[in-house]
């Protein structure tokens, strides 16, 4: 598939994902009186597991392979969760302490920050083309 179809498949992923880690951000910050990095980590971890499953459905779907799933379950954790984690963890302080924009304004530029570097780790890493299918 051509990687400007899939980069526009990523962001449609994407932009379900952010409405649901942004919603799940404004329930968490709430029950959670506040401590918004908890509220954010726990918003990410949904997030993460919707967009994996839109992503092996749709983004990467002729790279779907049920023997390959765990993997690519970890892969992507470690990968895209790692840099979401740590994206939105670095920037959210910066964002809503020292230049008083909202939370949940904050992680909309959080995930946007994130959003390219994703996209490169899924397409080559945590969704890699397997070996035999790139040579055959």
């Amino acid at each position: 598939m051509n990687a400007l179809i899939r980069w526009g498949k990523f962001n449609v992923v994407g932009a379900m994902g952010m409405a649901v880690q942004l919603a799940a951000l404004a329930l968490f910050n709430r029950l959670t009186a506040g401590r918004y990095l908890v509220a954010t980590a726990a918003a990410l971890e949904l997030t993460l597991v919707h967009n994996f499953v839109w992503h092996l459905r749709y983004t990467w779907r002729d790279r779907r392979d049920r023997s390959a799933l765990p993997g690519q379950f970890v892969r992507f954790h470690l990968s895209n969760g790692l840099v979401s984690l740590l994206g939105n963890l670095a920037l959210m302080p910066l964002l809503v302490e020292e230049a008083r924009i909202p939370v949940v304004a904050s992680n909309a530029i959080a995930i946007l920050c994130c959003s390219l570097g994703n996209f490169c780790l899924g397409h080559n890493w945590a969704f890699a083309a397997r070996a035999e299918a790139r040579q055959g």
